[in-house]
């Protein structure tokens, strides 16, 4: 995932384009553009029961605390360092997505591990431990290629288990149209081989709005919310995958996992602004919006992913409440899933510079994150 910011400067980049209808006419989120109330439960004081297909989970940095001499992916949220599927099963997670596979497909590596011996070392782990996971390519520091469907397969062959869910294409570290293109007609492929796999696109975002302080459709009006890579990456969705730019025709296999971090200086033509910052848990709920009124991308093919604690951008503070906002509305909405960057940040650390193993915010706890979004409904 980033650990990078997403400069103001792109809210340049985010006017309305290729569809200048917006939201489905039908829908009552998409072209009236009311204000909705974002959030929000079951009513009865508690959290509604998640949508069955929602998946809930933290991105894990396999590079983070990795055992070099076993290849076993591990962590220290709880102390000391062990395997990562036994301590998270432990802990009450149930899914994990693993980053980040780079190079080319059927020849990747993570972080320099040989894809073959990287899903030796863990697939069997993760088995016993009935922990199930999705493989995240490319990120912030790298990027994943791939020019064949059977390197794809290679690939996904190494992993395959019952326990594997699907792939996450992260888009975001310069790939070329012609690369992007790529990965879309292998998704294609790849769904055809193995149709219950997800394939998801995860993509920067920002949440730029209308000046309001809580999250609401825009209706026709929504912009895209996305930098180039994002555009053309929907392009690519329609030109290689038959999308017609309907709700209705999205491939149902595939979902757009927002990159709800790292906005920029406060201010509506990037985030939800309150009390002079970027309210974190609203712009990930506009952000969620703005995909759906302006791409028409269905609820239930939308994913939300925050930076847990303190962002990359000295000010944005993603809290424990921020979670509670996001999981009723991922309830409320029917969600395909959230997730959360990442695990290894899920244990205290004072605010300041953003740290890749704690939430450089304090007050959470151990597995503080884990447990609030679980609390708060998530699976």
């Amino acid at each position: 995932m980033t650990r990078i910011a997403v400069a103001a400067a792109l809210a340049a980049l985010v006017a309305c384009a290729d569809d200048p209808t917006g939201g489905d006419p039908g829908d009552p989120d998409g072209g009236g553009g009311q204000p909705d109330a974002p959030g929000g439960g079951d009513g009865d004081g508690g959290p509604g029961p998640a949508p069955s297909g929602l998946v809930f989970g933290p991105y894990k940095d396999t590079s983070i605390h990795m055992n070099w001499n076993t290849n076993v992916i591990s962590t220290q949220v709880s102390g000391p360092m062990m395997p990562l599927a036994g301590e998270l099963a432990a802990n009450g997670g149930k899914t994990v997505t693993l980053s980040f596979a780079t190079g080319e497909c059927g020849n990747e590596s993570w972080g320099g591990i040989p894809g073959a011996a990287m899903a030796t070392a863990n697939v069997a782990g993760l088995t016993a431990a009935g922990v199930d996971y999705l493989l995240a390519t490319g990120g912030a520091a790298g990027s994943f290629t791939c020019g064949s469907d059977a390197g794809f397969m290679t690939f996904i062959d190494r992993w395959m288990s019952p326990h594997l869910v699907g792939i996450d294409f992260d888009i975001e570290a310069g790939q070329s149209q012609a690369v992007i293109a790529d990965l879309m007609r292998r998704a294609g492929a790849a769904h055809a081989r193995y149709p219950n796999l997800r394939m998801s696109l995860t993509l920067a975002t920002l949440a730029n709005n209308d000046g309001a302080t809580t999250a609401h459709s825009l209706g026709a009006a929504a912009p895209s919310s996305f930098n180039v890579y994002g555009d053309w990456t929907m392009a690519a969705v329609k030109a290689e995958l038959g999308w017609d730019g309907t709700e209705a025709d999205w491939p149902s296999y595939l979902t757009v996992n927002l990159m709800t971090m790292d906005y920029g200086a406060p201010g509506s033509g990037v985030c939800v602004v309150r009390g002079g910052s970027c309210d974190m848990g609203q712009s990930a709920l506009q952000a969620a919006y703005n995909l759906h009124d302006h791409w028409r991308v269905p609820w239930a093919n939308i994913e939300l992913t925050p930076m847990i604690g303190g962002n990359d951008v000295q000010g944005e503070t993603f809290t424990l409440a921020d979670a509670d906002t996001v999981a009723a509305f991922a309830i409320e909405r029917g969600l395909a899933g959230v997730h959360y960057w990442s695990y290894d940040r899920d244990v205290d650390c004072p605010p300041g510079a953003a740290s890749p193993i704690c939430n450089s915010m304090g007050g959470a706890g151990a597995h503080g994150f884990l447990q609030r979004f679980r609390g708060a409904g998530m699976p």
